[in-house]
Formats: C-alpha cells, sequence, structure tokens
C-alpha cells in the first residue's frame, strides 16, 4: 500500500510540474507553485524531488523512454526502410499529440540549456550515430539518393514538430477554429510525412 501512495504521490508531482513547466518555463517554474499545483505540502516535494532540474529530468525521461528504446529497435531491425520511416513518423507524430506541451517546451529551452535536453534524450536510448548508419547503408546499396542523413532526420522532425508546435495558429488560419479538423488533418500528416520523405530520397 505504501508504494502505491509513493507511486500516485509522484505521478500526481509530475503531473503538476508539467502543468507549471508549460506556463512559466523551466526558469520561472517554483518548487512552491508546483507543490501547490500537485496539492502536496514542499517539504514533500522535495523529498521526492530535491531540485527543478530533477524534476524536469524525470518527466523528459518519462515521456521519451515510452518510445525512443522501441524506435532504435526498429533502426537496428531488418524492416524495410520504409516500413521503418512511416512507424517512426507514426510513432513520433503519436507521441507529439498525446504530449502536446513537448514542443513548445522544447522550444523554449533548447536555447537556455542545449546539452541538457541532449543529454535526457541520448540518456532515453536515442542514438543519432546508429539511425546516420542505417541512412548511409541504404545510400551504399543504392537504393536512396547520396545524400546528408542529418537533412533526412531534420526534415522528418521538422514536418513532424511544427504542425504541432503551430497548433493553435494553424487551427484558426486553416481550419476556422475547427479544433476535430485540425486533429483529422495530424492524424493524415503520418502518411502525408511518410510519403513526402520517401518521395525526396528514395531511388525510382
Amino acid at each position: 500500500m505504501n508504494d502505491l501512495k509513493k507511486d500516485n504521490t509522484e505521478e500526481k508531482i509530475l503531473n503538476a510540474a508539467q502543468n507549471v513547466f508549460i506556463e512559466k518555463g523551466m526558469d520561472g517554474a517554483r518548487m512552491q507553485a508546483i507543490a501547490d499545483e500537485a496539492g502536496i505540502n514542499k517539504a514533500l516535494l522535495h523529498y521526492y524531488f530535491r531540485t527543478k532540474e530533477k524534476l524536469f529530468n524525470a518527466i523528459f525521461t518519462k515521456v521519451f523512454s515510452q518510445i525512443f528504446p522501441n524506435l532504435m529497435t526498429m533502426v537496428r531491425s531488418e524492416r524495410p526502410l520504409e516500413e521503418k520511416l512511416g512507424m517512426f513518423v507514426e510513432t513520433y507524430i503519436d507521441l507529439l499529440q498525446k504530449n502536446p506541451f513537448l514542443p513548445t517546451f522544447i522550444l523554449k529551452e533548447m536555447n537556455r540549456n542545449p546539452d541538457f535536453l541532449a543529454k535526457i534524450i541520448k540518456g532515453s536510448g536515442v542514438n543519432p550515430t546508429e539511425v546516420i548508419a542505417m541512412f548511409e547503408k541504404e545510400m551504399d546499396a543504392g537504393k536512396i539518393r547520396r545524400m546528408d542523413p542529418r537533412d533526412i532526420l531534420v526534415n522528418i522532425l521538422g514536418l513532424s514538430i511544427f504542425p504541432i508546435a503551430a497548433g493553435p495558429l494553424i487551427t484558426i488560419m486553416f481550419f476556422e477554429n475547427d479544433k476535430a479538423a485540425y486533429k483529422a488533418f495530424i492524424e493524415r500528416r503520418k502518411k502525408t510525412v511518410t510519403e513526402f520523405v520517401l518521395n525526396s530520397i528514395l531511388i525510382k
């Protein structure tokens, strides 16, 4: 029972911190505000997480650890590139949809402390060198155009992240504030982004 209570308290803290970080950013967030949001006292918050940095790390690690180890397993597999790329785009857009705070929060924080963010992402199992090697292998086999693999990765990330980071504006400008239409649009992006990237790199 005590372990269950501890797990519930920790989950409550992480959810509260996520809300405060989104609203205030890393620098503006205060531990007291997080404690208030979680409905606990500050001493209890410090018992679980001694600093904002540890709390921030825990939130990102939790989110990224749910997705990236599986993606790296997929990268190392012998699946066709088309299948790998489609799975990556779908999984990544799903992650952003389930955690809409990520794009905006990362944009706010990546200029403040990019080393910290990179450490968290890599600590969740991401190995950019392996992903780059996967694309280079496909190039050597004559399956995709010879190009810098980092361009492919940046294209995938940009095409996936921007429509969600700019979601409120896109919803107003292109969908007359119809949130259901915007949601359907994002769902279609999984196929659109995959086809766009494949068409730009495959040798036909």
